[in-house]
């Protein structure tokens, strides 16, 4: 069970994992080095403790007590109870859901291990524990916007996509912003991040993935004609806001792909492009499985 404490003071150290939460560049920096994430609203609490993820403390006011009741009891993590005044004192914003809580990061898996290469890499996973066979992989590389990424991670768990691969200039899917955005989905999809991009394709290429860059390249394919081919496995990259991807990424992958446009619009952001090619490819991916 977990201590109920009523905190009145903003600058009191127990509350040192929520301070600052507005200021991006300082928990960019700070919350994978103290190995902290922070989640923001009841469901989304309750998907990180759901997946396993060990809870530091919690920040509630007061009309949130109660709801949280189960997982206080449940949980030996502190609970600091405060007013909503000093919440937005602590945190820099209005935290509107009334409920915070600092969970503790896991180690990243391996990529090789989660795509299901034999005998590379030892670490514990990000998330759930890996599919029994990932046949589809989603690649995000340097998304930088926490609200694309929490967007796409949401698309890749509504839409089956087995885990996510992101680049070493990727935002934090951890982020509060990303976590919240996602709806808690970071916490069902595996995912990790890539050492070498795009170097780390050929790891694709080893486990026998298809790789299907999505872009506007002359060569390009139609996502219908690659979802009528139905790879046996299938890894989707995506690019950056506003430039897309990398000639390198480009030059790794095994095929390039657009998604038709009507009225002179010639591409979509790319957390709803991502939503478009797992769904386009879901359905032949599930009948043959």
């Amino acid at each position: 069970m977990s201590d109920l404490i009523t905190v009145e003071d903003p600058d009191d150290p127990r509350l040192g994992d929520y301070t600052n939460l507005t200021d991006v560049e300082l928990r960019r920096r700070r919350e994978p080095a103290e190995g902290l994430f922070i989640a923001e609203g009841e469901k989304v609490i309750r998907r990180a403790k759901d997946a396993g993820y060990e809870m530091r403390s919690m920040l509630l006011s007061a009309k949130w007590i109660d709801v949280m009741r189960d997982v206080i009891d449940e949980l030996p993590a502190p609970v600091y109870a405060v007013s909503p005044e000093l919440a937005e004192r602590v945190t820099g914003y209005h935290v509107h859901r009334g409920a915070l809580a600092s969970m503790q990061r896991r180690p990243l898996p391996g990529p090789a291990e989660l795509l299901g290469l034999p005998g590379e890499d030892t670490a514990a996973p990000a998330g759930p524990a890996a599919a029994p066979r990932i046949r589809r992989v989603a690649v995000f590389e340097d998304i930088v916007d926490h609200a694309n990424l929490g967007a796409a991670f949401r698309n890749a768990a509504a839409l089956g996509v087995d885990a996510v691969l992101l680049t070493p200039r990727c935002a934090d899917p951890l982020y509060r912003r990303a976590v919240k955005v996602s709806m808690g989905a970071v916490f069902q999809v595996p995912w990790t991040r890539l050492e070498l991009w795009p170097k780390d394709a050929e790891l694709l290429r080893r486990a026998g993935f298809t790789s299907a860059a999505l872009c506007l390249s002359e060569q390009a394919i139609s996502l219908d004609e690659l979802a009528a081919r139905n790879p046996e496995k299938l890894a989707l990259i995506f690019g950056t806001e506003g430039d897309g991807l990398t000639q390198d990424a480009l030059m790794a992958a095994d095929e390039h792909v657009r998604i038709p446009m009507h009225s002179g619009v010639d591409s979509l952001n790319v957390a709803a492009a991502s939503a478009v090619a797992f769904y386009a490819t879901r359905f032949r991916t599930e009948r043959t499985a």
